[in-house]
């Protein structure tokens, strides 16, 4: 939600999709997203959902045992197909960047400061959403850190580690820029400043430790 607001325009969009072409009658509304956001990754995501995650039996399918639509939404065609259509809506232009973040790309680069993506989402949707929003010159200066690249997930601090071992940066140095609470504790805990711009679902969330909060970067 950093750099465009994926989770209720891409990620949810293309679940419920999913959802829908495998005859499951149910669907994730914008307000129970929200709250799924609470949890880090696809996976981990969709597990708490089916334990029942802030009250919610799970889910099941119509004609086929609870069983089978378990084993559906935690097997591997659910994680080909959403990815695919996140990758697709993104591609289309559909889901645009939010306000200020070209201007702080292009002032980090004219300063020749390195860029990351560290994200837990789909790696090949969040390099289609760089590439395709900013732009090849811009795509080709960030280095990306996503999806299971690292075993433990925000709000551990383990891609953000990983991230500066790999550039060979100081992490007293880097800031990190993120929008929701588990980003902000997993940022502080790799001992990197964070600033975190607020999105839809970030709003009321604990940012305790933040170097600065905003609503946006916005523009001058």
């Amino acid at each position: 939600g950093v750099l465009a607001d994926t989770e209720r325009d891409g990620h949810r969009v293309s679940f419920n999709r999913v959802f829908e072409e495998r005859g499951f009658d149910f669907e994730w509304t914008v307000e129970e997203y929200g709250r799924m956001c609470e949890v880090g990754g696809g996976k981990e995501r969709m597990t708490a959902y089916l334990n029942g995650f802030n009250g919610r039996r799970g889910c099941v399918r119509r004609a086929a045992t609870e069983e089978a639509a378990r084993a559906f939404l935690s097997g591997r065609a659910l994680w080909l197909s959403a990815p695919l259509l996140a990758q697709e809506l993104i591609g289309s232009g559909v889901v645009p960047l939010r306000p200020g973040v070209l201007r702080v790309v292009d002032e980090a680069i004219a300063a020749e400061v390195p860029l990351a993506v560290c994200s837990t989402s789909n790696e090949a949707a969040v390099r289609t959403l760089v590439e395709t929003l900013m732009g090849p010159e811009r795509y080709a200066r960030f280095s990306f850190f996503c999806g299971d690249v690292v075993p433990r997930k925000k709000p551990q601090p383990d891609v953000y580690n990983l991230a500066a071992q790999e550039m060979g940066l100081d992490k007293s140095e880097c800031v990190v820029i993120e929008d929701s609470g588990i980003g902000n504790q997993a940022a502080k805990s790799a001992g990197m400043a964070c600033l975190v711009t607020k999105s839809t679902y970030t709003e009321e969330e604990d940012f305790s430790g933040a170097d600065r909060i905003v609503s946006e970067l916005g523009e001058p």
